[in-house]
């Protein structure tokens, strides 16, 4: 199949042939169709699989059909995104596939001056791409009007509810004009996504690319089992034993990513962090740095990591696991996209172990672990609470139980090993006996 064939508009298919794109990811196939047939959508697809071209495309071409009075802008198309960053990213790529069309588009999201979006707005926008915080607050100021929106785009819907938005959602919903068409996008289905889709949507077509929180196939999965104390020892390692250029390191916390900068620094490794606490300047000139390949290493919370695109990333490190499974698939869909190989690495310690079993139940299939030479894990550590970014410590069930049950936890998992030497062999001997019945 080519993009010809779904018979767009030739000013559509001019821009996304100077993008080099000939043919269409599967979403993209599947969707544009569908959403051209003026049917409201219910999609699941992993990132990096190409479906804002999935939403966009189609939705160019429909606005193109309808005749408007010339010159006269106003908000058509509502795209509504968790984050700034998934904003940004949006919004760049619905400029760049309709920079031959008489459209006019804009950003607007929290952590910025209003003054200028509201400028922008004044001036007339056809397409708008928006966070729900700021939007609600353009139009409680009166200087939005929502009343002819036609398209409505429900983006990462799951990060919207995992970030507490469902009231905004319902708040922006109750704004707009009942009759329009609705998508709703999600990289993982929940029973609460399912019910956000009976009320926003009208009869809608479920589009699938990807079995349900399964992790994309062209991403190698490894998991090195580590001493908490000696992960930022092994990440420099790996940089430099690897020579990793480009690499994204997920946090929990905005306090350990911030730390974790200041160590590799003074390892010589050039890198930044981007999560909530930092202003909307620094995280957008660091992410441009981390794509211009100024810098090497981006330290991101989940959150802010949102909307993060770069083509052919290529290494992601869970320098940390996340306390929700689902985060995992997340995370590592920043590498391995549109069909491009990714590597994702996971640093483990012993307090993790039950979030790692729970990630690998999760997708479905074991994560190879192996152990580096010269870090070798210390079976007497006992496993400990963890403390996490996104709710306190674990959850009933994540491996905060203490006493015998939790020598029952700990070091449980068998691993290959790589370059061992026999001192190493001695304690990793030592460990394979206490896991041996898992």
């Amino acid at each position: 199949m080519t993009f010809e064939s779904l018979n767009l508009h030739e000013k559509i298919l001019k821009a996304v042939a100077q993008q080099g794109y000939r043919s269409p990811t599967p979403i993209q196939a599947k969707a544009i169709p569908i959403i051209l047939a003026r049917k409201d959508v219910l999609a699941g697809a992993q990132t990096g699989t190409g479906k804002t071209a999935g939403f966009t495309l189609p939705m160019l071409e429909l606005m193109m059909k309808k005749d408007i009075k010339k010159g006269r802008h106003q908000v058509r198309s509502l795209i509504l995104t968790p984050t700034r960053e998934l904003s940004a990213q949006v919004g760049e790529d619905i400029a760049t596939y309709s920079k031959y069309l008489p459209f006019t588009s804009a950003v607007v999201f929290g952590g910025v001056g209003i003054n200028p979006q509201i400028a922008k707005i004044k001036k007339g926008v056809d397409i708008l791409v928006a966070t729900p915080g700021r939007l609600l607050d353009l139009v409680a100021q009166e200087k939005l009007d929502l009343s002819r929106v036609e398209f409505f785009v429900l983006d990462e819907a799951d990060r919207m509810l995992d970030m507490g938005f469902i009231h905004d959602i319902k708040k922006v919903l109750a704004i707009l004009p009942p009759r329009r068409q609705n998508l709703l996008f999600s990289a993982t289905f929940s029973d609460d996504i399912k019910k956000l889709a009976d009320k926003l949507l009208n009869n809608p077509t479920l589009i699938e690319v990807a079995k349900r929180n399964q992790s994309a196939e062209n991403i190698s999965q490894v998991v090195y089992l580590v001493d908490k104390s000696r992960k930022r020892e092994l990440l420099s390692h790996l940089i430099r034993k690897g020579d990793w250029y480009q690499v994204l390191v997920f946090m929990r916390t905005k306090h350990g990513a911030n730390k974790l900068v200041k160590e590799l620094t003074k390892d010589n490794i050039n890198s930044a962090a981007i999560h909530g606490n930092k202003s909307q300047t620094a995280r957008t000139k660091a992410l441009k740095d981390f794509k211009e390949k100024t810098i090497s290493v981006l330290v991101a919370t989940d959150i802010a990591a949102r909307g993060i695109d770069i083509d052919q990333l290529p290494h992601v490190v869970n320098y940390e696991l996340p306390n929700i499974s689902e985060d995992y698939v997340h995370r590592i869909g920043r590498t391995g996209r549109a069909g491009n190989s990714g590597e994702a690495i996971s640093l483990v310690c012993v307090d993790e172990l039950d979030y790692l079993k729970n990630i690998e139940k999760l997708i479905k299939k074991p994560i190879k672990k192996i152990y580096e030479d010269g870090f070798d894990v210390d079976a007497t550590i006992k496993a400990e609470p963890i403390q996490n970014g996104r709710g306190g410590a674990r959850r009933k069930g994540g491996g905060n139980s203490r006493g015998k049950n939790q020598s029952k936890t700990q070091n449980k998992f068998g691993a290959n090993s790589s370059n061992t030497n026999s001192q190493g062999q001695r304690g990793r001997g030592n460990l394979r006996k206490q896991t041996a019945k898992y």
